[in-house]
């Protein structure tokens, strides 16, 4: 034992208390010099007992700057001794605790107007903070330590005052103020002026707003999608079709092994920040299924099949769950296993290099730096085939052989780093985006999927309460779960009733609702807080209401609550979710693509928005039938077999028909039996 421990620290000298962690962000830390502790109350107790500040350092297992941080200073013995003899240390996973981040992240934005990761706070012995930044120089943060240090020291009433006006500056930011809606009605107006406004900010050259960075924000254009196509507004469902073709086509998206990286450095889609994201991918998935539905584009339909054949090679546990994340970075390159140089593509092409070269323009459209080449697909594959005498399924045949085999080769690369936590909201997501994927191309695997990962959450991720856990790791949950696990695990449910029929799943998403609204409703509000009544608070309970990359927990909720309120007669549930509608809706006008949700939550609200019955032995068919086309306003109900359990199925079953029954506005036409009636209905 004593020869085993002695390797251990000729290999790692420093240990601290981080290797007790499942986190793969928390371990790469936990040989640091840093005496680095997690989040929890052994650090702030430890920080009252030494008298000393906080350092709380966030970040995420692929954040780039955050390892480069790490090696600049976190690695460095000097920066090390440092911390150690004037802070408490923490080190905190913002996957793990986004709602840690979102305090901290809230102070950094108040001091310096801008955020991102890593961050790094410092905070008084409670938590609360006083100073913060994002990434640090080494020499920079040598010089914030020892400032930090002294003043704590020196002139400690000042740093209690920073953090008293910082905390009423957070707490101020959250207010959320409970409107009066006796007055108030919704109407389409304000969704013509919100998209009015961000019309000026949509990029018509090559797609996605009119700045670089570009982050693909998938609910932006589900809601322009959605939107375009009600109202019949065909400039906007062209930079919908822009926007989705250049980023197919661009250096964002895997050529080779398909998937979706985090964001775009550039304007044209070209050099992507690599790392890899469930969510990103997830939401791309839907967004995808979504838009084959509507415009039958085959780019689509290649697009969801690379992607989800990438999720199930690389981010798919052996149980059938989902990882979160792959690095940026292999070998200490960001980017190096997904780059290529002529010479590597020339020495495995051979005969086909050419006609390659063409389709991925490797010219100065695909160059990167050093001889690296990002792969770009051509947006005009028929003239390539055409010069090339190839049919376009011929084409497709030539490409997909080239690429299969440049995949073999670049499996063979020392590969990025993979987060192989499982988070309950992402996954949830995941699950979703199987079940578009299947209601688009009813591919029975994308079906299997699904229901394998939601099976293994009810398995293992569900407290003995009926409440979730947040997050999975070597079959272990916890972590009390935040409003986004719970309404984005409501939204996976419906979706798994709505192409099933199965009961069990819609009785799952309002058991979760009802307990959402027991521990995590704010009644003077009218909104729901990010954590429950469980938990700790530290320094206020956040409302997540803005719509980013992924959209705010809230507007998830609410739409939840929305269909609910349908399917199990809840009036309760509908007034709530047109409160906290209502709460938001002077707020959509001017920044229309922070409330994409929000918006899409109004279109639910407002005409041509359906419930679709089908009852009889042919539903499962007819319904898979009608699915197969765009038609987001829909909530999908049913069964094969006559059941009382809902009201919405009552009186509807006779026998040897399957009727189809369509109903707007509490309002049912006469039932149908066939298909092209049905969407006679539906407008389509």
């Amino acid at each position: 034992m004593k020869v085993q421990q002695k390797a251990d620290h000729m290999k790692h000298p420093y240990t601290n208390q981080l290797i007790h962690e499942s986190s793969p962000y928390l371990l790469q830390h936990a040989h640091n010099p840093v005496n680095w502790y997690p989040w929890g109350a052994e650090a702030l107790n430890k920080a009252k007992q030494e008298n000393k500040a906080l350092i709380v350092s966030i970040g995420y297992s692929s954040c780039h700057w955050c390892h480069v941080m790490e090696h600049e200073s976190f690695e460095n013995e000097e920066v090390a001794r440092i911390m150690n003899e004037n802070f408490i240390c923490i080190k905190v996973d913002r996957e793990e605790h986004p709602d840690v981040d979102q305090i901290y992240m809230n102070a950094v934005q108040l001091i310096s107007g801008r955020g991102g990761w890593p961050l790094n706070c410092f905070a008084i012995q409670d938590g609360r903070p006083f100073f913060g930044g994002t990434y640090f120089p080494k020499d920079h943060w040598i010089n914030v330590l020892q400032q930090i240090s002294d003043l704590y020291i020196s002139d400690h009433q000042k740093v209690l005052d920073y953090a008293t006006q910082l905390e009423s500056g957070i707490q101020q930011s959250e207010l959320m103020v409970k409107v009066d809606t006796s007055e108030k009605k919704l109407g389409v107006k304000i969704l013509q002026k919100m998209v009015n406004r961000w019309e000026a900010l949509m990029d018509h050259t090559h797609g996605g707003p009119t700045r670089a960075p570009k982050f693909p924000i998938p609910n932006n254009y589900e809601f322009l999608l959605r939107y375009a196509s009600q109202h019949g507004d065909e400039h906007l469902l062209k930079h919908v079709e822009l926007t989705l073709k250049k980023m197919a086509c661009g250096g964002i998206y895997d050529q080779i092994g398909g998937g979706f990286a985090r964001y775009s450095t550039d304007e044209k889609w070209k050099v992507p920040h690599f790392e890899k994201m469930l969510y990103d991918n997830a939401q791309l998935v839907s967004l995808y299924s979504h838009a084959y539905q509507y415009f039958k584009n085959p780019l689509y339909k290649q697009v969801v099949a690379e992607t989800l054949s990438f999720i199930e090679r690389e981010m798919t546990s052996p149980e059938g769950i989902f990882y979160s994340a792959l690095d940026a970075d292999s070998e200490g390159e960001e980017g190096k296993y997904y780059v290529w140089t002529k010479e590597e593509l020339e020495s495995e092409l051979g005969g086909d290099t050419n006609l390659f070269f063409e389709y991925y323009r490797i010219n100065n459209d695909a160059f990167w730096e050093h001889g690296n080449y990002i792969l770009m697909r051509t947006e005009h594959p028929e003239k390539l085939g055409e010069k090339y005498g190839l049919s376009e399924i011929e084409l497709n045949k030539k490409m997909a052989c080239l690429k299969e085999k440049l995949l073999a080769v670049r499996e063979q690369r020392i590969r990025p780093g993979r987060d192989d936590k499982s988070l309950t909201s992402w996954n949830a997501m995941m699950i979703k985006a199987y079940v578009d994927a299947y209601m688009a191309f009813v591919d029975p695997e994308y079906m299997k999927a699904a229901f394998r990962a939601a099976y293994l959450i009810e398995k293992k991720f569900k407290k003995a309460d009926g409440g979730l856990y947040h997050t999975y790791k070597n079959d272990e949950a916890k972590i009390n779960g935040l409003l986004d696990d719970y309404a984005c695990m409501m939204d996976a449910y419906i979706f798994l009733y709505s192409v099933s029929l199965q009961p069990e799943w819609l009785n799952k998403a309002n058991e979760l609702a009802l307990y959402v609204q027991q521990h995590f409703y704010d009644e003077k509000s009218g909104m729901f807080f990010y954590t429950s009544d469980e938990n700790e608070v530290l320094v206020t309970q956040k409302t997540e209401v803005y719509d980013n990359v992924i959209p705010s927990s809230n507007s998830i909720l609410a739409r939840n609550l929305k269909k609910l309120a349908f399917y199990f007669e809840n009036s309760e549930f509908e007034q709530i979710s047109k409160q906290m509608l209502f709460n938001l809706e002077d707020k959509m006008v001017d920044y229309g693509s922070g409330y994409s949700n929000w918006a899409m939550l109004m279109m639910d609200f407002l005409d041509n928005n359906y419930e679709v019955v089908i009852c009889g032995v042919d539903a499962l068919t007819k319904l898979r039938q009608l699915q197969k086309n765009y038609y987001p306003q829909i909530k999908w109900a049913g069964s094969e077999n006559e059941n009382k359990g809902f009201s919405f199925l009552k009186s509807r079953f006779i026998t040897g028909k399957t009727l189809i029954y369509v109903c707007e506005n509490n309002t049912c036409q006469l039932p149908v039996e066939s298909i092209a009636e049905t969407k006679n209905i539906l407008g389509n």
